[in-house]
This record gives structure tokens, C-alpha cells and sequence, in this order.
């Protein structure tokens, strides 16, 4: 008689029929997420078990439990310090990726800001990673790019290969499996320099409030969930936006006004190097700006709340710091 694998346990917990099935404990999560990452799962029951999870939703519990484990797995050196972690795992389809343009806007100001993502996965999106050559930035290949970058220019961009080859390999099989699998989710969460805030976006409605939950298993003390174009962590600026925070460890959900009465008129096509004319003055673009504004306002609600009380005051300071903002930079 064969002996059953050791991963086979969890693919049970999560299929085993319609009564006999439950979600991973935050102990099982954890454990599966580390034979995965050690390569010591087969294919098959790495499949079943992604889908699975996608077809019932993950929690919390499993969402904290996989990030302990992929933190575990490649930590990285423990003097790299940011202020804000931003992950930017969708890609945009509809507008170009606008909040790049305030993450530009946040690190002339004094904040060093690590972001990380995907590309490729999804045909006909607009990614962060092709976005950067405009302004003759590169993607890091290993923390010690990052921290270059940082004190370079307080920014810095990784891909998850640098993170983890193994989660960024998953995040591939999207065109295989037909689906986007629960670690698009994970990595999201990863925050693995411990950022005091994060910076992300959800496209359904559902995910947004189980990103806040488990931020504050992973103990995050600020966060921003918001629920923006693409499933980018970016306001629409014509329409209202529903943002989860975490402020100082409290949960709250909140409606961002919208900056514009009026809907804005989506381009036919995607061109990238308008998103540099745009901030070099050259171009002019009442949505993209307005999403740059939007979603500046946003982060400095969290990262300047003593000294911003209204939401007036905040667009206030949003509007004046992109302004000023440094056209030759690039």
C-alpha cells in the first residue's frame, strides 16, 4: 500500500464535499504555504489546492498564515527600512497606472516607498514594470538594488521574482488554470519590509475588507484597501471610491469623494509616454491628474493626519505637493 504524500492532508481539508470541508487554520496555512515554497508539492496537488481556495474564497487566517510563511522563507536584510510598502499585482487596462505618478509625488517629499508586482499575466494590461523605463528606472533585481534605489531616489520597484521565484512562478499559471489563484491575494499582503503603512488595491468588492483583516493579523499599523480602477491601489477621481483603512491599528471603511461631478472620458487606447508628458507639464489630462490628486489625498490622510483634519485640507495639500512637484526629475 502507497503511502499518502504529506500535502494531501490539506487538499482534503479544503475539498473533502460540501459538509466535511473547512477553511485552513492560520497553523495549516502556514504549514502548506512552506512545503510549497520548499518545492514539496506535486503539481497536481498544487493545482487542486489553488483552485479550491479560489472557489471558496480565502480568510484571513489563510492569507496571514501563507504571508508568515513566505516572509520566513526569503527574508530580507533586516536593516532595509521603508515608510509606505505599495503592491501593484493587477496591471490597467482602462487608464494608464496614474499612481505611479503620486508615488513619484511621495518620495520627493521625504518618504521611501518599495513597490512590488507582477507583469505578463494577464494580455492587454499596462504594467507597472513597463511603465518605469519611461523614466529611466529599473526594476531591482535583489535587495541591495533596492536599497541603492532608496537612497538614490526614496523608490524603488521589485517584481516578485526578487521576492520569491516560487510565488512568482504561481502567479504565472493564471493562463493555465484559467484563473487568477489565491497568491495574486498573497503577495499583495507580503508588506516583507514592514512598512508602517501599505498601499493596495482590490477590483471585487469582497476582498477588499479580508486585505484589511488579515493586514492587522500581520500586524500593520496603517493600511490603505482601496478599491480602484483595474484593481490598482488608485481613486477614480470621477467617481466616489470605498477605501478599508487601518489607521494606528483601528478599522474603518470610508466612501473617498469623488474630485470631479462629471464622468470623465476614458482614452480609446493606452499610451504610455503620455503618462511622462503628463508629468513634465507637456501634456495635460483632467482624469489622469485627477487620480494622481485623488489617490496623493488618500495615503496623506494616513501619513499626515495631525496636521490634516478636513478632507479639504488634505486635497489641499494633495493638489500643492503635485504642483511643485520636480518636471525634470526624469
Amino acid at each position: 500500500m502507497s503511502v499518502e504524500h504529506p500535502f494531501a492532508k490539506y487538499v482534503r481539508v479544503l475539498g473533502k464535499g460540501k459538509n466535511g470541508s473547512r477553511s485552513l487554520t492560520l497553523d495549516e496555512a502556514r504549514e502548506s504555504m512552506e512545503m510549497i515554497l520548499n518545492n514539496k508539492v506535486e503539481p497536481e496537488q498544487l493545482g487542486a489546492f489553488l483552485m479550491l481556495l479560489r472557489l471558496k474564497e480565502e480568510t484571513p487566517d489563510e492569507l496571514a498564515g501563507f504571508a508568515s510563511a513566505a516572509r520566513s522563507h526569503s527574508p530580507p536584510p533586516e536593516d532595509l527600512k521603508v515608510d509606505i510598502d505599495w503592491s501593484t499585482y493587477a496591471g490597467k487596462k482602462r487608464q494608464l497606472p496614474w499612481f505611479l505618478l503620486a508615488a513619484f509625488v511621495l518620495s520627493e517629499n521625504g518618504f521611501r516607498i518599495f513597490m512590488h508586482g507582477a507583469k505578463g499575466h494577464t494580455e492587454g494590461r499596462v504594467y507597472t514594470e513597463d511603465a518605469l523605463k519611461l523614466f529611466n528606472l529599473s526594476a531591482a533585481n535583489s535587495w541591495q538594488d533596492v536599497s541603492l534605489q532608496l537612497d538614490k531616489c526614496n523608490f524603488s520597484y521589485m517584481p516578485i521574482e526578487g521576492i520569491s521565484p516560487v510565488l512568482a512562478r504561481i502567479i504565472n499559471l493564471r493562463n493555465i488554470l484559467g484563473l487568477r489563484s489565491p497568491v495574486h491575494t498573497l503577495c499583495r499582503l507580503l508588506n516583507p519590509l514592514m512598512a508602517n503603512l501599505t498601499v493596495d488595491g482590490v477590483f471585487h468588492p469582497p476582498y477588499a475588507p479580508i486585505h484589511q483583516k488579515t493586514s492587522q493579523m500581520l500586524g500593520t499599523t496603517n493600511s490603505i484597501t482601496i478599491r480602484g480602477d483595474g484593481g490598482e491601489a488608485e481613486c477614480k477621481p470621477d467617481s466616489d471610491t470605498e477605501i478599508h483603512w487601518i489607521e494606528q491599528g483601528e478599522l474603518s471603511l470610508s466612501t473617498w469623494p469623488r474630485l470631479v461631478k462629471r464622468r470623465l472620458v476614458k482614452p480609446d487606447h493606452l499610451v504610455l509616454t503620455h503618462l511622462k508628458a503628463v508629468w513634465e507639464g507637456k501634456d495635460h489630462d483632467d482624469y489622469g491628474e485627477g487620480a494622481v490628486i485623488s489617490t496623493l489625498a488618500a495615503i496623506l490622510k494616513v501619513l499626515e493626519a495631525e496636521s490634516l483634519e478636513s478632507y479639504e485640507s488634505i486635497v489641499k495639500r494633495a493638489k500643492s505637493m503635485w504642483q511643485n512637484r520636480n518636471k525634470h526629475r526624469f
